[in-house]
């Protein structure tokens, strides 16, 4: 029986690169992202005669587009859906709270915390079912320390931080694992898009030291999604070794 493992922001980054291994671990994929043309070229990439792709080109933000595009899923996809990664997120904007733009908060509300509880709210009925089934959210170390000019970021991903421990109170009677994962300073587009499409300055970020990519959070994913069925890992902060804290950076 194929099973299915749900990844929002699919297309770059994180979610990315855990499409790639999952479906490297036969695992068939329910892909969620905003950009069609990048679902298209990965599920050309990934398809395989051992795994059924789905895409869903959705914004997390849109609450009735997600409710849409998991209804379009087919029974057989939503009857084995087994694992969920919640990694949409973004950062916009860095500054002092009284020069932050509303658009931006907006932005990093509406994705980072009312988009992973769309589309929980929308799987977590077949998880309930399904058995065996795990949600892993992907949070950040700004989840758990507040840094300079990170204010609504932070809080945000401290918002993820929370709901990932109370949705393991929530589901813990349907035996429903729930991870919350935080990375640390990782070399993706978060950076692009948090500087708007600097490049000079989102560069600047990962110059001197050795970050993380998203291969090193996507084995981490795929290491706590197959544990047995008796051991979660709850809550995992994965950093690079360069890095001691949020802010705390050695640069050669």
């Amino acid at each position: 029986m194929a099973s299915f493992v749900f990844i929002t922001g699919a297309t770059s980054g994180f979610g990315e690169a855990t499409a790639r291994i999952f479906a490297k671990n036969g695992y068939s994929l329910v892909l969620m992202a905003r950009r069609q043309d990048r679902l298209e070229k990965l599920k050309e990439e990934l398809s395989s005669e051992s795994i059924q792709i789905e895409l869903l080109c959705t914004d997390v933000r849109d609450e009735q587009a997600v409710n849409d595009a998991v209804d379009s899923l087919s029974g057989f996809v939503k009857s084995n859906i087994r694992i969920l990664v919640n990694n949409a997120g973004l950062a916009v904007g860095r500054g002092p709270i009284d020069g932050g733009l509303t658009d931006d908060w907006n932005r990093m509300i509406d994705t980072n915390v009312k988009g992973l509880l769309y589309v929980s709210k929308a799987v977590i009925p077949f998880l309930k079912v399904n058995g065996n089934c795990q949600i892993i959210n992907i949070a950040s170390i700004a989840g758990k320390e507040v840094y300079a000019g990170g204010n609504v970021y932070c809080a945000t991903k401290h918002a993820v931080d929370a709901l990932s421990q109370a949705m393991r109170i929530d589901l813990v009677e349907y035996g429903i694992k729930v991870t919350n994962i935080a990375p640390g300073a990782a070399a993706t587009e978060f950076s692009i898009v948090r500087f708007k499409g600097d490049n000079k300055v989102a560069e600047a970020v990962y110059e001197g030291y050795d970050p993380l990519q998203a291969e090193d959070i996507a084995e981490t994913i795929w290491f706590v999604a197959s544990r047995p069925v008796h051991v979660t890992i709850n809550d995992l902060t994965i950093m690079p070794t360069a890095q001691a804290a949020a802010t705390v950076l050695w640069k050669k």
